[in-house]
């Protein structure tokens, strides 16, 4: 089977995560099998979840949720089993433009602390320290972690081994808090970033990078359904690889910033591979860049 984990609670949803609409403000997109879909959904076989999102806010999410009895069935495997060896290396340019953001928002002098919320193998940490912050993280897979330290040199001391949920750190320790690729993983987003907020450091800045509920190939894969009399989408995968939760809209954290005491600083719309005929992908990264419909969405918060 693609997806070997069946043990789920659904658990209904009744507002939305980042900016508290109703379930009235809700609309049903379509269904989410627990596995890839394919070109032709109708002839795979599996669990399927409702596909919402918020009129409000944008954000794109599953109704009822599916939650793993145990998370390590989704994020406990071996990092060799995501990614080749070459993905233990570090390149001098990794994770640099976000570093170089950071520090314009910042006003940077050495020595500011830096946290990586899900680091990984800890290359960001490693990227971070190089260009003179003090870099700290944590990361809730055991196998990720015990690599962090046993491969990348990671210092035991400053990768700490748990969740977001379970962890603490002091109050205003940090300047940079960087979530990555981690904020669609989480089953309250809101809630993350705010926890995340109180570690934040005055004048500090947090940064997110989340798939783009606007994304232009996300909607043509839809209609692409649509067309075949279909009702499923391809937005979000809660049940299989990546297991993305969300997608969020700009709005998303607009209003969540206004209930949670942060504005967004600054942001950006990321094209990111468009998984589509060589013929046609020029045309679609193009459009993407004119009309901000790209697969990611970055966001820099800070603290009001």
């Amino acid at each position: 089977m693609e997806n070997p984990v069946s043990r789920y609670r659904f658990l209904a949803v009744d507002r939305c995560n980042m900016c508290g609409s109703p379930v009235q403000r809700h609309r049903v997109m379509g269904k989410r099998l627990d596995r890839p879909q394919g070109a032709f959904p109708r002839k795979r076989v599996g669990i399927c979840t409702t596909v919402m999102q918020c009129r409000d806010c944008s954000l794109i999410f599953a109704n009822p949720q599916p939650v793993p009895f145990d998370l390590q069935d989704h994020y406990g495997v071996p990092p060799e089993d995501y990614w080749r060896g070459e993905y233990f290396s570090v390149s001098e340019s990794y994770f640099q433009a976000e570093i170089t953001e950071a520090k314009r928002l910042l006003g940077f002098a050495s020595g500011m602390r830096a946290l990586d919320i899900g680091a990984g193998l800890g290359k960001a940490m490693i990227a971070m320290e190089k260009s003179g912050f003090e870099a700290h993280g944590f990361e809730p897979s055991g196998p990720f972690h015990e690599r962090a330290i046993a491969r990348m040199g990671i210092p035991a001391d400053r990768l700490r081994l748990g969740s977001l949920e379970d962890l603490e750190y002091d109050e205003g320790r940090f300047h940079f808090i960087t979530f990555g690729a981690v904020l669609e993983h989480l089953y309250d987003p809101s809630a993350a970033i705010a926890k995340a907020s109180r570690w934040l450091a005055p004048g500090g800045v947090i940064h997110i990078e989340v798939p783009s509920s606007r994304w232009l190939v996300g909607r043509l894969i839809n209609a692409a359904y649509r067309v075949q009399g279909l009702d499923y989408v391809g937005n979000i995968s809660p049940m299989h690889r990546p297991f993305h939760l969300f997608e969020f809209g700009l709005k998303s954290f607009e209003r969540d910033g206004a209930r949670n005491g942060y504005a967004v600083a600054h942001h950006a719309y990321e094209v990111c591979p468009t998984y589509m005929p060589a013929l046609i992908d020029p045309m679609l990264r193009l459009t993407m860049r004119l009309t901000g419909t790209g697969m990611q969405l970055t966001v820099w918060l800070r603290r009001v």
